[in-house]
């Protein structure tokens, strides 16, 4: 596959570049799509089962649901309790991914814990579990692969910006990319929730890896007018980006860095049609 192109993009009088991994597949895109290349290279009959969890407005979820549908594997996931609404929704992750195949598995409150950590024990053989997010060893081929295709492409930039569920890939990125800042922002957690993922993957954070911490706490899948507007700016600006991520990392960007920075695109905009339907309800959503 060829590199994804960079495009250059503006925002409020700022140029910024933007690593275009939203053009790779509808639903296998972004950074998902970077964590799942060892697994989409893997030949089809080394697994039959693909188990994986979180929440269902997972990106990841998605993204597996189309990995599998394309090497043929069963795919399982798991998730806490879900509304009636939620469940015959018919837009969204949770809606495309059940349509691509995908069994979901709802587990109550109390008991998911305990089921998401005995999901390992006496795994069945030829089944493969992607933890939540694909926070896996697994995912550093791709990130790897990432990373090489900005070296060659060589952006003016020295900075690059992602934002973090996990923080795999801002991890990853931060490991290959050593002449570069690679800054970040926790959007599932806070900073100290973020470091405790990343530690679980390398030994040490590298120093070229920057939290940036937002002035808000934000709930992550919660909606906020800043969110809203944010993205709006980005979409009149000319780049679609996703509700959930991405907002909190441009308005970080903006307020605390001001120098050139190449942004990667995490995908993610399928899950788009389902938030804005939330915001939609909200008296502040803006026409």
């Amino acid at each position: 596959m060829s590199p994804t192109p960079i495009s250059k993009f503006t925002l409020e009088g700022r140029e910024f570049f933007v690593k275009r991994d939203d053009f790779v597949d509808p639903y296998l895109a972004g950074n998902k799509f970077r964590k799942l290349h060892t697994l989409l290279q893997t030949p089809k009959d080394t697994y039959h089962k693909i188990i994986s969890y979180g929440g269902t407005q997972s990106n990841a979820m998605l993204a597996i649901s189309a990995l599998c549908k394309q090497k043929e594997w069963e795919f399982i996931y798991y998730s806490k309790p879900i509304s009636q609404t939620q469940e015959d929704a018919n837009i969204g992750n949770l809606f495309l991914a059940k349509k691509l195949g995908m069994q979901h598995i709802q587990v109550s409150n109390e008991g998911y814990r305990d089921t998401i950590n005995s999901l390992g024990l006496n795994l069945e053989e030829k089944s493969f579990i992607i933890h939540q997010g694909g926070a896996v060893l697994e995912a550093q081929d791709g990130l790897n692969l990432l990373a090489s295709e900005i070296l060659e492409q060589s952006p003016p930039v020295k900075a690059v910006a992602t934002p973090s569920g996990t923080g795999t890939t801002a991890l990853y990125l931060a490991l290959n990319l050593k002449e570069y800042r690679v800054y970040t922002v926790p959007c599932v957690g806070d900073s100290k929730y973020l470091q405790t993922q990343m530690l679980s993957l390398v030994k040490e954070i590298p120093k070229n890896l920057i939290i940036l911490e937002p002035k808000k706490k934000y709930h992550f899948a919660s909606l906020y007018e800043t969110f809203y507007k944010m993205y709006k700016k980005t979409m009149e600006a000319g780049i679609e980006f996703d509700l959930l991520y991405a907002p909190s990392m441009w308005e970080c960007l903006l307020e605390q860095t001001n120098e050139k920075i190449l942004y990667i695109h995490s995908g993610g905009v399928t899950g788009n049609s389902s938030m804005l339907q939330r915001y939609a309800k909200k008296s502040y959503f803006i026409k």
